[in-house]
């Protein structure tokens, strides 16, 4: 860390100043996170614990729960520190460490996202040999690809970034530490890791929305070619909820990373949609549209009650 001598922590601005105010967004993120993990944790326990659910799609949807754990768990809990101090620091190598998990859990379920969308295609498509195609050991290596691919982009950046020099500047525009928000601190020249960032976008986020768009082309053509409606109903339900997450996620992740550093509202609105928001909506968007999971639910409760 001999680049960053000069500057030994940084302080994040956060959300608001006003002591009131903070307290308000403390209650409120304190609650969204708890829901988080109650939301996500739930959907692990009846996944794990309901033999209906042991099917490719629900081992995905799993994978997808933890990482919102993970995800949400990097940022929200520094952040609600932060809303309660006065002092609201963290320290260059804490920072560096926070944004490579953000790398990592964030460019995790993109991949995921991309396996699910495939994985619903195979299912439409193919009913009969859905089972054959999407065995234990594809699933198990299509997720643990995801993983290795979103370590390594994250170590890419990461490393890169490790370049940069500090000098002056300690405050950051923003309630958690993101490679855009510490290129306007930097007094070393930030091409190489603007680079590297504009590179990982392009490919790694991009590459998986393409994936995901045109594994959509292939279901809207197999929904089209269903003679009944009721059919294609049923076919396009199995999506729905994949493509409500898949618009969350996007929506805001992309827009947040290619968007000029300014410490904006707009730009802190996209942040928290898609690394607080999103990880708690998404247990709820599966288990309320979901018919199968609502009905492993009621089986739990049962048992347990």
């Amino acid at each position: 860390m001999r680049n960053h001598s000069a500057v030994s922590k940084f302080i994040l601005l956060g959300l608001s100043a006003d002591h009131q105010i903070q307290a308000l967004l403390f209650v409120l993120f304190l609650v969204i996170y708890l829901f988080t993990m109650m939301g996500n944790l739930m959907m692990l326990v009846v996944i794990k614990a309901d033999s209906h659910l042991h099917t490719p799609m629900y081992f995905f949807l799993g994978q997808l729960s933890f990482l919102d754990l993970c995800h949400s768990s990097v940022t929200v809990p520094k952040l609600l520190e932060n809303l309660l101090s006065e002092k609201k620091t963290i320290s260059v190598e804490g920072c560096l460490a926070q944004i490579f998990f953000v790398f990592a859990t964030g460019g995790t379920e993109s991949c995921l996202l991309a396996v699910m969308a495939y994985d619903r295609y195979v299912a439409i498509s193919s009913p009969l040999l859905y089972g054959k195609i999407m065995n234990t050991w594809v699933c198990v290596g299509l997720v643990w690809g995801s993983w290795g691919l979103a370590f390594l982009d994250a170590l890419i950046n990461i490393l890169v970034a490790l370049n940069l020099n500090f000098c002056e500047s300690q405050n950051i525009h923003h309630f958690s530490c993101e490679l855009p928000s510490l290129y306007p601190l930097s007094c070393s020249d930030i091409s190489a890791s603007f680079t590297a960032l504009l590179c990982s976008s392009l490919v790694h986020f991009f590459g998986n929305f393409l994936l995901i768009f045109f594994s959509y082309i292939r279901i809207i053509f197999t929904i089209l070619s269903i003679s009944s409606a009721k059919g294609r109903s049923k076919a396009f339900s199995t999506c729905s909820s994949h493509l409500t997450v898949v618009i969350f996620f996007y929506g805001s992740g992309l827009l947040r990373y290619l968007m000029p550093n300014s410490g904006s509202t707009q730009e802190l609105i996209f942040s928290l949609q898609y690394s607080v928001i999103t990880p708690m909506l998404n247990p709820f968007i599966y288990s309320l549209k979901n018919k199968e999971v609502k009905a492993a639910v009621r089986r739990m409760l049962r048992k347990c009650f």
